[in-house]
C-alpha cells in the first residue's frame, strides 16, 4: 500500500499518473491534484499499475460522476474531470505527439473543437445479452443475491463472458435506455434463454441502435436459433418491439450461429420498415445500412468534415483522391467543390454504399475502388487517373501502410489532409513525409467527450 500519493499528471488510455521516486504508476478513475492511497495490482521494472483505495484530498479540478455505472464499464473514464480541463488534455496530447513522435516543427495547435454535446452524443451504441451478470466487488462483500442473473450491458473489461447489467447510459438518446430496458424485461418475463458465450448456449446475444439526425431509428436484433421454435419466441419478441416502438423505422435481425458476435458476414433480415437510414448534412443524404460505417458523433462529424474541405483549399478545378473513404462521406461532401473525387476502400460494401450515396445526391463526378490501399494506390493507377491536385487521407487507428506513404510521395499532390483517429501514428506518418511536406495547420477535434480519444486533423504543403 502506497499511502497520500499525489496524481501529478494525465497518462494513456484515460488514466492519470503517479511518481513514487523512481516508479511510474498508472491509476485509473482519479485526477491531477488527487490525494489517494494506492493499491498496487501489477508491478513491472520501471512502471506500476495501482488503484485508489481511499481519497485523501479531492483535487480542484474534480467533477461529480454523472453515471450509475462510473468505474466499472470501462467506458467514459474522465467523467470525474471537468470537461474544460478533458479537452485542455487533448489538445496537449496533439502537441506531445507531434513534437515527441513525429520530431519535427509544428505549427501553434488550433484550440480543440469542443462537443457542443457531452452526453447522449452517439449515434451507435451495441448492448449484449449474458446469462453471466457482473457483480460488483460491493455486491459480493454486502452478499447480494440475485434471482435473475440475465443482463444486458456492456463486456466488462478483462472478463468477457461477464456482462454489467445497464439501467442507464449516458451515450445515447434516452430512446436507447427505454428500447433496451423494455427488451429485456420482456425477455425476463417470457424467460427467454440469454447467451453463454462459453458454452456458446441460449438465444439472444446482441442488439444495436442506430439513430440519425433526420429521427430514424435502426434496430438490430441478433440471435442463436436452433430449434424452430426458438425462431418463432423471437419472432414473438421482434413484434412486441415493433408494436411498442413505432418509432422504429427499420427493425432487423440476424440469425448468428457463430462463435463470436460479428454480424459483418452474416445476412441482416428485415422484419419491419427499411433496410437502412438516412443522415443528412448540408442538404446531402447518406444511406446508412446495418453494416454501414459512420462517424458515431453527426454533430462533431459535420465539423470535422468542415475543417477538413477548409483545409483542402478547393476552388472547383482540384482533382481529389480520398483514400480510406469508407462509405464516400468525405468523397461526397467536397465533391461539388472539385472536378472529380476518386475514393479508395478496403471494403467493397462501403464502396457499394459510397456510390449509392453519390447517385442519391445526384453527384456525378465521383469514382470508388475497393481493395487494399497499396495496391490499387500504385503508379499505373496514378498514370491512368491523373496526379492528384489533393490527398485526403483518413486511415485506421493503425494509420498509413509504408507503401501507401510511398505512393502519396509519388503522387505528389500539392496538399494532404490527413484526418486521423490516433494522433501518435499520425505523428509517425508525417515525420515520414516531412522531407516532401511541411506541416502548415492542426485543428484537433473532441468526438468523444469523457474519454481520452482525439481526432486530429492537419494540412501537409508540398514544400
Amino acid at each position: 500500500m502506497l499511502e497520500k500519493i499525489t496524481i501529478t499528471d494525465v497518462a494513456a488510455e484515460g488514466k492519470a499518473l503517479a511518481k513514487v521516486d523512481d516508479l511510474v504508476i498508472f491509476v485509473p478513475y482519479v485526477v491531477p491534484g488527487d490525494v489517494v492511497d494506492l493499491q498496487i495490482k501489477k508491478k513491472k521494472h520501471s512502471y506500476a499499475e495501482a488503484v485508489a483505495v481511499r481519497f485523501h484530498e479531492y483535487s480542484s479540478l474534480r467533477t461529480e460522476p454523472f453515471c450509475e455505472h462510473f468505474g466499472i464499464c470501462g467506458g467514459c473514464k474522465w467523467q470525474c474531470l471537468s470537461y474544460e480541463e478533458q479537452i485542455r488534455y487533448k489538445q496537449q496530447q496533439v502537441t506531445d505527439d507531434l513534437r515527441r513522435i513525429g520530431k519535427i516543427a509544428i505549427p501553434e495547435v488550433s484550440p480543440i473543437l469542443g462537443s457542443e454535446k457531452t452526453t447522449f452524443y452517439r449515434n451507435k451504441l451495441e448492448f449484449t445479452f449474458s446469462n453471466k451478470r457482473w457483480l460488483t466487488e460491493e455486491e459480493i462483500k454486502q452478499g447480494i443475491k440475485y434471482e435473475q442473473m440475465n443482463a444486458v450491458g456492456f463486456h466488462i473489461p478483462g472478463a468477457f463472458d461477464k456482462i454489467l447489467a445497464i439501467e442507464k447510459c449516458w451515450l445515447q438518446s434516452e430512446l436507447t435506455n427505454r428500447l433496451r430496458n423494455s427488451i429485456r424485461d420482456f425477455a425476463y418475463k417470457k424467460e427467454y434463454p440469454f447467451f453463454d458465450l462459453r458454452s456458446q448456449e441460449g438465444m439472444l446475444r446482441n442488439m444495436i441502435l442506430r439513430t440519425s439526425t433526420t429521427g430514424e431509428v435502426m434496430l438490430i436484433m441478433s440471435c442463436k436459433i436452433v430449434k424452430e421454435e426458438e425462431m418463432e419466441l423471437f419472432k414473438e419478441l421482434l413484434s412486441f418491439i415493433a408494436d411498442e416502438f413505432p418509432e422504429i423505422t427499420s427493425l432487423m435481425y440476424v440469425v448468428n450461429n457463430k462463435c463470436n458476435d460479428t454480424i459483418t458476414d452474416q445476412e441482416i433480415i428485415v422484419f419491419k420498415g427499411k433496410d437502412h437510414i438516412y443522415e443528412e448534412m448540408e442538404g446531402l443524404r447518406f444511406k446508412i445500412g446495418p453494416k454501414s460505417f459512420y462517424q458515431t458523433n453527426s454533430e462533431q462529424a459535420y465539423n470535422l468534415y468542415k475543417i477538413t474541405r477548409d483545409f483542402a483549399g478547393l476552388t472547383r478545378k482540384e482533382l481529389v483522391y480520398d483514400l480510406y473513404t469508407g462509405t464516400g462521406t468525405i468523397a461526397n461532401f467536397v465533391a461539388r467543390q472539385s472536378t472529380r473525387v476518386i475514393g479508395i476502400e478496403y471494403v467493397p460494401e462501403a464502396i457499394q454504399d459510397a456510390k449509392i450515396n453519390s447517385e442519391i445526391n445526384e453527384i456525378t463526378n465521383t469514382l470508388f475502388y475497393a481493395g487494399d490501399m497499396k495496391d490499387i494506390l500504385t503508379q499505373e493507377f496514378i498514370s491512368e487517373h491523373g496526379r492528384p491536385d489533393v490527398i485526403i487521407t483518413d486511415p485506421p487507428r493503425a494509420g498509413m501502410h509504408q507503401d501507401v506513404i510511398h505512393a502519396l510521395i509519388f503522387a505528389a499532390p500539392d496538399r494532404i489532409v490527413y484526418v486521423s483517429c490516433n494522433p501518435a501514428t499520425q505523428a509517425r506518418d508525417i515525420a515520414l513525409l516531412d522531407e516532401y511536406y511541411k506541416l502548415t495547420r492542426v485543428q484537433p477535434v473532441d468526438m468523444f467527450p469523457h474519454t481520452h480519444h482525439v481526432e486530429n486533423v492537419v494540412l501537409l504543403e508540398k514544400r
